[in-house]
This record gives C-alpha cells, structure tokens and sequence, in this order.
C-alpha cells in the first residue's frame, strides 16, 4: 500500500483548497509502512552490493564495522548494539572466527567472557566494505531525498530510536 503524498493521492498538485485534516492513526500506519519499507529495500540493496564486490552481507558488514568500531568488544556489547539474543551474537561471532576475520581473546576482568577483536583480513576487509557501502547508500539515498532531508530524517530517527531505546522497547529476550 502506498503512502499519499502533500499532492493527494492523484499527485496532481494544485491549491485545491484547505488541507483535510489528517487521521493521526492512519498517518502513523503510513509513516511505519514507509520506514519498515525504505529500511527493507536499502538493507536489500545494499547486501547485493556487498556481497557482489566482497562476497559479504549488510548484516556482516555492520558486525565488522561494530567490532573495528569498538575494540575489545564483548559478545554482549554486540548483542546490545543490535538488538540481538546473545546465541545470535555469538554465532555472528563464530562465522567471523571460521572466516579469519575476528579473534576471540581473554578477558582477564572476566573469564566466562572474551574480547572481540578484528584481523589484519577482517580489518581490511570492513575498510574496504566501507567505499562500497558508503557509495551506494549516496547513490540510493541522497540522490532521492538530498542532503538536507538526509539530515532532518536522521534527527528525527535518531531521536525516535533513542527514545525507544532507552525504554528498552523491542530488546530481545535472553
């Protein structure tokens, strides 16, 4: 289902009059349809681009970008971040390990946890991952909506995801 847009739903334009008033339920159905959407086609869009030139996904990129990004990093640091269980972090985890991109280390502040740490091959490969994802994310993005939507967008997510976050909204259980 489609979203109208400021032109109506027959996108001719025009001053027609004064606005109808909205259904604030029907325009948060619409806002979740666009977003649940946008984020699938951009996610979608940007494996294939991915996994065409580096032979990974969206999901590995952005578990090696979290590792690079957060040195020492904790299977339950990853878990957070992504909103994930701790079995699925750890397997991320092992497919990075068997791929030679990650190692896990001691953590000698506790030993029932280890610290996460990217290869020389794990860190070239999320450098070079980043061009690509960078790239395409403009070409989708900023070519449709322009820098200056990019920005009052992401405030606006920003802000949301903060909030939902914060009220421990969507965190998976065990």
């Amino acid at each position: 289902m489609a979203s109208t847009s400021a032109t109506g739903p027959g996108g001719a334009g025009g001053d027609t009059g004064p606005a109808a008033p909205t259904d604030p339920a029907s325009d948060l159905a619409s806002f979740f349809d666009d977003l649940v959407r946008c984020e699938t086609r951009l996610y979608n869009a940007v494996g294939d681009k991915l996994r065409a030139e580096h032979g990974i996904v969206t999901s590995q990129y952005e578990g090696l970008r979290f590792v690079r990004d957060h040195p020492e990093c904790r299977v339950a640091d990853i878990a957070t971040a992504f909103a994930i269980g701790i079995g699925a972090a750890s397997k991320i985890i092992d497919r990075f390990e068997a791929n030679g991109w990650a190692a896990r280390l001691p953590n000698p502040a506790d030993r029932r946890s280890s610290l996460i740490s990217l290869t020389a091959d794990g860190a070239t490969l999320v450098a070079e991952a980043e061009q690509t994802f960078h790239g395409h994310l403009a070409e989708l993005i900023t070519t449709a909506i322009g820098a200056e939507q990019v920005s009052a967008v992401g405030a606006a997510l920003a802000t949301l995801r903060q909030a939902l976050e914060d009220a421990r909204v969507g965190v998976p259980v065990g």
